[in-house]
């Protein structure tokens, strides 16, 4: 739900490379505020205290700068330059359980979560028993990547109403998942759903004020703790209030997506830009009210330092008032 940014200007990388030279000298625990140098086997935590830490996906973090190929601990580094907490290792598909380790070893910089985008094309409710495999398979890799870089769950996309009739399909990824949470369990990884645009669970083309009762069926029919949900917040304000979906996900919400979304406009923009109209005020009332503690990660056009500074910065601006 976001575009990549693959690389980022000599200007911008000047500026990047002075602020990790800058925090390196920081002490260990503070990868909100700056990278840090990690060796051997030292423990990686994010800031204490925080009842909203904020992270990034990786995939917002450019890849290469002048034709130089950026490594996996100097993006995450750059996530913390920016001001983030943590980062959400979307791109868990393309690297090992050890890749992601050694990465978080040597950033010093948190990993929550994991995501593997092919949950798009190799889907949980595929028609094809071999496909549903394939992106089990899949699941159950980034459980192990986020158990290796130190997280706590994954987000999945659970399919596409194109598979098939809606209970069909609820009930092909239901049996998946199930066949995956003993060693979501063993890990300590929660599986957490994604309410995105792919006409499961809500009506695509019915409009707004709808309420989120079929995502909070599904997660409730697992009845199993290691099932949540990790809201967008942006992705459903076109059709629901995201207070009230807060208020009535209550526990199973986990874990937040962020981005900014004009219903005037119908389209995805900035967080707390001003053709964002989503009520942000509202949202921060209702995470209070649930007692809200945990991750809350953008996933909006990314880039350099400058770029990923700003959207922390907004995303601040969103969930701290």
């Amino acid at each position: 739900m976001h575009a990549t940014s693959d690389s980022i200007s000599r200007r911008s990388f000047v500026g990047y490379s002075l602020a990790l030279g800058a925090a390196a000298a920081l002490p260990a625990g503070r990868a909100g505020e700056s990278a840090v140098r990690a060796t051997g086997s030292a423990l990686v935590l994010p800031p204490a205290g925080k009842r909203i830490l904020l992270s990034c996906k990786l995939g917002m973090i450019a890849s290469e700068s002048g034709g130089k190929r950026l490594s996996l601990a100097e993006r995450l580094r750059l996530a913390a330059a920016a001001g983030f907490d943590g980062v959400d290792f979307d791109e868990a598909g393309g690297y090992t359980p050890e890749q992601a380790r050694e990465a978080v070893q040597a950033s010093g910089v948190f990993v929550h979560n994991a995501i593997n985008h092919a949950h798009w094309e190799v889907r949980l409710t595929d028609s094809q028993p071999e496909t549903r495999a394939r992106a089990r398979a899949n699941l159950a890799h980034c459980v192990r990547v986020s158990h290796a870089a130190g997280g706590s769950g994954v987000l999945i996309v659970v399919g596409k109403a194109d598979d098939g009739p809606g209970d069909v399909l609820e009930e092909r990824c239901r049996a998946e998942i199930r066949q995956v949470l003993p060693l979501a369990g063993a890990l300590g990884q929660q599986i957490l759903i994604e309410n995105v645009w792919n006409r499961m669970m809500y009506d695509h083309d019915r409009g707004p004020e709808q309420g989120p009762e079929r995502f909070v069926k599904f997660v409730d029919s697992f009845d199993s703790p290691w099932v949540g949900m990790y809201y967008d917040v942006g992705n459903h304000w076109k059709y629901g209030q995201p207070a009230a979906w807060i208020r009535a996900f209550g526990r199973r919400c986990v874990k937040l997506d962020v981005k900014g979304f004009s219903r005037a406009r119908n389209k995805f923009v900035d967080i707390t830009s001003a053709e964002d109209d989503l009520p942000w005020g509202q949202v921060r009332a209702a995470l209070a009210e649930i007692g809200f503690v945990g991750w809350a990660t953008a996933e909006v056009d990314g880039g350099d330092l400058a770029r990923l500074t700003t959207v922390r910065q907004q995303m601040q601006r969103a969930l701290e008032g």
